[in-house]
């Protein structure tokens, strides 16, 4: 599957209401609305900073535009 295609997927997914839902509770599971920072335990720290960041990969997928976007923008 081309990247571009995966972010229309992305998109796609996370823009129904059941997606949507799912994303919430990836946030909140996962440390986005909360510290990541865990006192005197640096491995817990790093644990919750990649659990943290998969959300994020979730994020930027869906933000960024395909290939098609950015050349419509151009026209």
């Amino acid at each position: 599957m081309k990247l571009d295609d995966l972010k229309k997927t992305y998109r796609q997914l996370f823009n129904t209401d059941e997606g949507k839902v799912v994303l919430r509770d990836l946030k909140l599971r996962n440390h986005m609305l909360s510290s990541t920072f865990v006192p005197g335990d640096t491995n817990d720290t790093a644990f919750r900073e990649g659990q943290r960041s998969v959300v994020l990969t979730i994020l930027r997928m869906m933000e960024e535009k395909t290939s098609e976007e950015i050349q419509q923008l151009k026209e």
